[in-house]
């Protein structure tokens, strides 16, 4: 199988770095051609990329299913997962100093996995989500253990309109003292969003206060909806 370069375009890292300030999300469109898309959902049905599937249904998390990939990655995944890395550490650790969160990140994913993997968490985390008719994801946030990156990418693998209708993506944040606000977050096929764990600064009149934040997937009406996600750290 061809695994076809995933990334096809520049990104304005400084304009993502303030939309994630100012939403917690940002959309990279187009990151992924459709040709490397459409490989990537092809590969579903093989057993050996993957560790594990999981049936939502079974675990309270909704409805649908996922695998996740094992080690070694494939090259399009493992690109992705190594390239995103170095400028969401950038973000990240400015996070880190805005909250005064005790930690620092590194510049390379392969620094970042050997800490994880020296604490524990050794399985690898990206993973193929498929949604049939009716499917949906419960609001959660991919923590897996102590170390948890605070940022992550989910990437758009299908046609809107075309190959599914519904499903869209879901963000929620939880404002100190205030009702959650969710916000739908439209997609394209190959588009990422890149968007937080479970916390993000934000800014009030007193200073920078910390939002929490839990991702899903509305139900889908008809069609079939495949995703990759990028999760940065591991789990134990």
């Amino acid at each position: 199988m061809t695994h076809a370069a995933p990334i096809t375009r520049e990104t304005d890292w400084r304009a993502v770095s303030a939309e994630l300030d100012h939403r917690g999300h940002a959309i990279l469109p187009g990151l992924m051609s459709p040709d490397a898309c459409n490989t990537l959902v092809a590969m579903y049905d093989e057993n050996q990329p993957f560790r594990s599937r999981v049936i939502m249904a079974h675990h309270g998390y909704g409805q649908g299913e996922y695998k996740y990939f094992a080690y070694d990655l494939p090259p399009p995944v493992q690109r992705l997962r190594t390239t995103l890395y170095p400028p969401l550490a950038h973000i990240a650790n400015n996070w880190a100093r805005t909250l005064g969160w005790d930690v620092t990140y590194p510049d390379s994913h392969a620094a970042y996995l050997a800490a994880c993997h020296a604490a524990g968490q050794l399985r690898p985390t990206p993973l193929l989500l498929r949604y049939g008719p009716g499917d949906y994801n419960c609001l959660h946030q991919d923590l897996y253990g102590d170390l948890v990156f605070p940022l992550q990418v989910a990437i758009l693998l299908s046609r809107p309109g075309e190959d599914f209708e519904g499903g869209e993506f879901v963000l929620v944040e939880q404002r100190p003292r205030q009702q959650s606000r969710a916000e739908v977050v439209p997609l394209s096929q190959g588009d990422a969003v890149i968007f937080a764990v479970n916390h993000r600064p934000a800014r009030g009149t007193r200073g920078p206060y910390r939002v929490a934040m839990r991702h899903g997937v509305s139900r889908l009406r008809a069609g079939h909806r495949h995703t990759l996600g990028i999760i940065f750290h591991d789990a134990k």
